[in-house]
């Protein structure tokens, strides 16, 4: 085979690769969202408690966050494909499990396998895209798909949920995975490349494993159920002391090993831990205006659960309109950082407008163009944001990278829906107690919660400004060549 011949099966192979692991990432990311519209079903049919129920949504949360960071090292370790291809296999076995589910214990047990399957094969996502695309060009519009999937999963769970659990039941939500999740493991296997792992020759950091995978499913947790316990509720706090606990004990145990699961040498990379923080505000209010935002739209305007996931389309299509490209071309003509900042500003104006949306509020326009400004703006952001972060990273660092970014999204996530949750619902019971009707305390409650997460975006921004502007970091052409350089390097 001539080099023409086989550089041009070698360039199809990436870009069929990408497809499946996009379509892994969509299965993880539909099962965030699309078990919120059947949940009502669910109780009904198992006989939940209101707190049981709520462990169906926890699970999956605290699982997936909580081994993340081991995925993706195990991934340097042992091989990123490997972890990709178990992590898949065993959420779609999951999956099954889930959908045949007779039991209340069952399905929990289940929905936690789905996420420690899930964080498998996420953590490492990242790291086989980065290290598929050496080029930042091919990067940019490659972590494009990996973003409309990410973001717009979200939107399009609501809208399949909402459509299975009418027309089928809610065992259906789970079993669609299963076609999903076999054609991507076998293309996985024909299609995915396999890096040469570091190796476990000399053992592997148990304990520290241990450590930083109790303390982030305990952080999780902690977060997660604040709004059942309160924020400031003993319970609360002496869960979240913890897990900085055993977090604290982890980097103080990584100092001294001789094999780290975490080599601290990855704090140095200030790119990737620059843009973790930031995209750790612009998390923290985006994800919060999705899960708060849908209950406006229930419990304010009316809608039901397949009028909500359309009222959310306009954000995925221009998600998927900006996938296609359009970003790719934008960070390629104006760099990484220049392209962020006013698609960030983008996304505090829509939070802007929401929160001026009443109670009375018809979709057009307010409605229909915040979520159109608001999918602009993370649609455009968070490109530029896993630009910077994989840009200066090592290859033999990369499914570690991957999973320090998955961690900074969802913890941030979490944190968002619960905090801004409870300003919400607090603010809500305070004007109820002085008289307010409902409909207007629930709106003022939504309000409250759109602004602060507007002012979240916003600080963002300003650390953006102070971390992550070209001048206070590497030039655009060097950002490049350094992608190039981590890409060329890899195993």
């Amino acid at each position: 085979m001539s080099t023409t011949t086989q550089a041009g099966h070698d360039n199809r192979r990436r870009w069929l690769a990408l497809i499946v692991v996009c379509l892994a990432m969509l299965m993880n990311v539909l099962d965030t969202t699309v078990v919120n519209v059947a949940l009502p079903k669910i109780q009904h049919d198992l006989h939940f408690t209101q707190a049981g129920l709520a462990w169906v949504i926890d699970a999956y949360l605290v699982a997936f966050a909580g081994f993340l960071l081991l995925s993706g090292r195990l991934g340097d370790l042992i091989g990123r494909k490997k972890v990709f291809l178990t992590g898949l296999a065993i959420f779609t076995a999951a999956s099954a499990v889930c959908g045949l589910a007779d039991s209340q214990g069952l399905l929990i047990a289940a929905r936690f396998v789905q996420g420690l399957s899930g964080a498998l094969s996420a953590s490492v996502i990242l790291a086989i895209i980065a290290t598929e695309f050496p080029d930042p060009r091919e990067r940019a519009r490659a972590m494009s798909a990996y973003i409309f999937v990410a973001v717009g999963g979200g939107s399009i769970g609501l809208l399949a949920g909402g459509v299975i659990t009418q027309a089928l039941n809610w065992h259906w939500i789970f079993f669609i995975n299963l076609p999903i999740g076999a054609l991507a493991l076998v293309l996985g296997v024909l299609l995915v490349q396999e890096n040469k792992g570091l190796g476990v020759r000399d053992g592997v950091d148990v304990l520290g494993s241990l450590l930083v995978t109790g303390g982030l499913m305990l952080g999780v947790y902690a977060i997660v159920k604040s709004s059942d316990y309160g924020l400031g509720s003993a319970r609360t706090l002496g869960v979240g002391a913890i897990a900085l606990a055993l977090i604290a004990a982890f980097f103080a145990l990584e100092t001294r090993v001789r094999k780290p699961i975490m080599p601290l040498r990855i704090l140095r990379v200030r790119g990737l831990i620059s843009s973790s923080v930031v995209r750790g505000f612009l998390f923290t209010g985006m994800y919060a205006c999705f899960f708060l935002g849908t209950l406006y739209l229930e419990h304010v305007l009316g809608y039901g659960a397949l009028q909500t996931g359309l009222a959310f389309l306009p954000m995925t299509l221009v998600v998927a309109a900006l996938s296609s490209g359009v970003t790719a071309r934008l960070v390629t003509r104006f760099g990484a950082w220049h392209t962020m900042m006013p698609a960030m500003a983008l996304s505090v104006t829509g939070l802007v407008l929401l929160s001026q949306a009443g109670p009375h509020a018809s979709y057009f326009p307010t409605v229909f163009i915040a979520f159109l400004l608001m999918g602009t703006g993370m649609g455009t952001a968070s490109v530029p944001l896993l630009t910077i972060a994989m840009a200066d990273v090592p290859s033999a660092d990369a499914g570690l990278a991957s999973g320090v970014v998955n961690v900074s999204m969802q913890v941030s996530g979490a944190l968002g829906v619960a905090v801004l949750g409870t300003i919400s619902a607090d603010h809500t019971r305070a004007l109820v107690a002085a008289g307010d009707s409902l409909a207007g305390a629930l709106t003022a409650g939504y309000h409250l919660a759109f602004v602060v997460a507007a002012a979240s975006v916003g600080a963002g921004i300003l650390l953006s400004v102070a971390l992550l502007r070209p001048s206070r970091r590497a030039a655009p052409g060097r950002l490049e060549a350094g992608a190039e350089s981590a890409a060329r390097t890899r195993a």
